[in-house]
């Protein structure tokens, strides 16, 4: 249906999934696509930045607890732009391609999300869940990307898992979280998206995704949508931040304008130990004895708790603090949900691409090592500084 768009606004149309009606939503006239956008113009208004710390005084702490980390990130004189570093860290050219589709398309998501009400919009997906507004506009933003690409020749989405045909030219298989946080998004929390690239050539099909693995990967991205919208890029050599319409001092362009992305963080590492952690599927923990161990460990070393029930978030700060543990156990009662293709490898992929490791929950392995047998495919998980899966593993896995 069309929605008539209130003054200052132009309409923002997405093409509909199978069985549903084209929806035509109303958007700001400044919100435009990254790439097809002017550079980003400069606040006429700039907040006085006054320099504080909060943290520690004479040794005590104070405005925070003591248990709180903060970054150690330093502002820099300037910050490279996203052709910039494409261009000297991912040499495949249609690589480079895909990941800025990609990016667009994140940059789309966080306009809708500024925009859109959270409310219940009358459909379900596949497994009988009621559609929230946010999840129709993500899920469709990112059909239009994959769509319209030129190197993409199959897609699916977690909202309707089936993989279908795009550009049969193209040469990647892509699959994609739209808006993973459904549960937590009306609270205005941090959500996010999850998106693996593949090549078609993978696994034991024409889609690129049966049969092949998470480690089958080109590169992934993970998409967080709080007060800044920040995606984490697999690149040749390492996992890189960009941030989307930032206007950092001393970054302006002659011209008086912003790139669109700017790369915030290189080569971002994750220690091998942790002072943070991140307990999923709590339930478990009633039948499986080594989860309740576990948890009483971090309580009984006085580990600081970060989780927010989004996996987004929480396996994301673990590239912001440089450390974390991430646990989503199975049990009879308390099966495991995460999705191999859609979550659990695009993931993976950052997350020991950085210096991490991950646990299939399972067998102790890597989560990159299960083969992809179904596109809903679910798994358990265990993700983050290396030793601590080495705990999660020997405490609650057994191996």
């Amino acid at each position: 249906a069309m929605h008539t768009a209130p003054p200052n606004t132009r309409p923002f149309r997405t093409s509909p999934p199978v069985g549903m009606a084209a929806q035509t939503f109303a958007m700001p006239t400044a919100t435009v696509r990254a790439s097809a956008a002017p550079r980003r113009a400069a606040r006429a208004v700039k907040a006085a930045r006054v320099a504080r710390d909060v943290r520690m005084a004479d040794g005590d702490a104070y405005g925070a607890s003591g248990t709180s980390f903060y970054t150690t990130t330093e502002k820099q004189e300037s910050y490279d732009s996203l052709d910039f570093i494409l261009d000297a860290k991912c040499k495949d050219l249609e690589v480079k391609m895909v990941i800025k589709e990609q990016l667009d398309a994140c940059a789309d998501i966080t306009e809708a999300l500024r925009s859109a009400l959270v409310t219940v919009e009358g459909s379900e997906n596949t497994f009988g869940d009621a559609q929230l507004s946010v999840d129709v506009i993500a899920d469709n933003i990112m059909w239009d990307a994959v769509r319209s690409s030129a190197v993409v020749a199959w897609g699916a989405s977690e909202e309707e898992p089936e993989v279908k045909p795009c550009n049969p030219k193209g040469r990647f298989t892509v699959c994609w979280d739209p808006l993973d946080g459904s549960s937590i998004v009306d609270n205005n929390w941090a959500v996010g998206t999850m998106i693996g690239v593949w090549s078609k050539e993978s696994g034991s099909g024409e889609n690129g995704l049966i049969g092949a693995t998470g480690r089958d990967q080109v590169t992934a991205l993970i998409a967080l949508y709080g007060p800044r919208t920040t995606v984490l890029v697999g690149l040749d050599d390492g996992v890189y931040e960009f941030s989307y319409g930032c206007t950092p001092e001393g970054c302006q362009l002659p011209d008086g304008t912003f790139e669109p992305w700017i790369c915030s963080r290189k080569q971002i590492t994750i220690n091998e130990d942790s002072r943070i952690f991140s307990p999923a599927n709590m339930r478990a923990g009633a039948e499986l004895p080594g989860y309740k161990k576990l948890m009483d460990y971090y309580i009984d070393n006085k580990y600081t708790l970060r989780y927010t029930g989004g996996l987004v978030p929480d396996v994301y700060q673990q590239f912001t603090k440089n450390m974390g543990i991430f646990t989503n156990p199975t049990s009879d009662k308390s099966p495991a949900k995460l999705r191999l293709a859609f979550e659990a490898s695009p993931f993976g992929l950052l997350v020991e691409q950085a210096g991490g490791k991950t646990s299939d929950g399972v067998t102790g392995g890597s989560v990159l090592d299960v083969r992809i047998d179904a596109v809903d495919q679910r798994t358990a998980l265990g993700i983050g500084s290396k030793n601590e899966v080495d705990r999660f593993n020997d405490m609650v896995v057994g191996k």
